[in-house]
């Protein structure tokens, strides 16, 4: 197993994102040949009915968690809510899922985005640069 530090979550939803505001977080890398990731935030307890009706329900919880360093891109995971922990100010949740992607398709996003939004030329050149440096999130992969 490999950990790393979680350095920001979100949960997508169609074209929603929900910041998950992190006082600490962990990602686990499970090496078991089924390309399995533990995900912990330990986040406010203002979430808690939240991922609580997400654990009982069937379908996956979609996430995009940043590893690590906070410019690297966001990975996408598809994970189920295994454990919540309520403590006195915070809880932890711990997500078990799998990468959703092998591949970071983050500037090809970006850039169709870009072109929908109506940027081209020199303007298209300067927003694609600015918003890789800030890292802008998607809420779903677009094809």
């Amino acid at each position: 197993m490999k950990t790393f530090k979680l350095v920001s979550l979100q949960v997508v939803d169609d074209t929603n994102i929900m910041d998950i505001p992190l006082e600490e977080g962990i990602i686990i890398n499970k090496e078991d040949g089924k390309m399995t990731w533990l995900i912990e935030a330990y986040t406010d307890k203002k979430f808690y009915d939240y991922f609580r009706s997400a654990q009982q329900k069937p379908d996956d919880l979609e996430v995009q968690a940043v590893i690590t360093n906070e410019a690297n891109d966001p990975a996408p995971f598809k994970t189920h809510v295994r454990t919540i922990k309520s403590f006195d100010k915070f809880m932890s949740v711990l997500l078990e899922g799998h990468l959703n992607i092998k591949r970071s398709e983050y500037a090809e996003l970006l850039l169709n985005d870009l072109i929908k939004e109506g940027f081209s030329g020199q303007n298209l050149v300067e927003e694609f640069k600015n918003r890789m440096r800030k890292k802008t999130r998607f809420a779903k992969a677009k094809k």
